[in-house]
């Protein structure tokens, strides 16, 4: 199931990144098919801990048989509070995978993509709110527009946002092909990448991922232990810039501070250079494609 569920990316270098030795306490932000998480479960002695985050109600089935497993059905965000609830301060490692698990991307009725036809959602959390047919039907022109360009870096976002909110004056969106064929003629040569970057951008605002992903890393610095690691895979740049300037700089801006004497003033120190999939990796997995992989040590 899980395999099916959502394959693993950069296995094996994200969970070296971790560092992994006789017991400690190990979070996994990102649950998904589970399958970081077994081999940490793999590395790990009989007195060590390992607590994983997932919103969708969808992984629990997931889940291994393990005394050393805690699962939390939560977003990631909330990662001081579950690790206060279960005594597991301080931390040894967290990792994040942060892409989307292949069973969102491949289950039409949950809207991340746009190869099927079914209904604007897009949420993690199946529980929340707000859904991206809320953001297409009610985001007034600007509002849309500033989504569609921060999170989708799109050059048409205001003519995208335009063309959306004249579509739904005369019949409201609630499907996915209803909002493909909108957007169509804002693509370029490579629609299929104009496209992701729409959906992209949605899902992001449907989430607050960066929001989320601020979150965990602030949370992190507080939480891991003096050498404990932080592995974050990421997808695409937005994201990539924030996970890279934190791990700098221990800010989101990448502004680097001195003390007194000219040393750097940052709370993590990065190890080894950013790894990607190799051929084979991308060939077994094509959704691995666009992953980084960023490993920082807290000081």
């Amino acid at each position: 199931m899980s395999e099916l569920y959502h394959t693993p990316v950069l296995l094996n270098a994200s969970i070296d990144g971790l560092n992994i030795g006789k017991g400690g306490v190990f979070i996994d932000t990102t649950f998904g098919g589970g399958g970081h998480s077994r081999e940490i479960l793999n590395r790990m002695d009989a007195s060590g801990k390992l607590l994983a985050f997932d919103q969708d109600k969808d992984t629990i089935s997931n889940t291994p048989d393990d005394s050393r497993f805690i699962f939390a059905q939560s977003n990631f965000r909330y990662i001081s509070n579950f690790v206060r609830y279960y005594n597991l301060y301080p931390v040894n490692g967290i990792l994040a995978d942060l892409g989307v698990s292949s069973h969102d991307f491949d289950e039409a009725e949950r809207g991340f993509s746009f190869r099927f036809n079914g209904k604007l959602d897009m949420r993690m959390n199946q529980r929340a709110s707000l859904t991206a047919e809320k953001i297409i039907n009610h985001y007034d022109e600007e509002h849309l527009a500033n989504v569609l360009y921060l999170y989708g870096e799109l050059n048409q976002s205001r003519r995208i946002a335009r063309a959306v909110i004249k579509k739904r004056e005369s019949k409201a969106f609630n499907e996915i092909f209803e909002l493909v064929d909108c957007v169509r003629p804002f693509c370029g040569k490579d629609e299929k990448k104009d496209l992701a970057r729409i959906f992209q951008a949605l899902r992001i605002e449907v989430n607050d991922e960066m929001g989320a992903l601020k979150a965990m890393l602030l949370s992190s610095e507080k939480l891991l232990v003096k050498g404990g690691r932080l592995s974050v895979i990421t997808y695409h740049s937005l994201e990539d810039r924030l996970v890279k300037n934190f791990m700098k700089a221990g800010n989101f801006d990448g502004k680097q501070e001195k003390d007194f004497y000219g040393n750097l003033i940052s709370p993590f120190c990065t190890i080894g250079k950013i790894i990607i999939p190799d051929t084979d990796e991308i060939n077994r997995n094509p959704r691995s494609r666009s992953a980084k992989l960023r490993i920082a040590e807290k000081k």
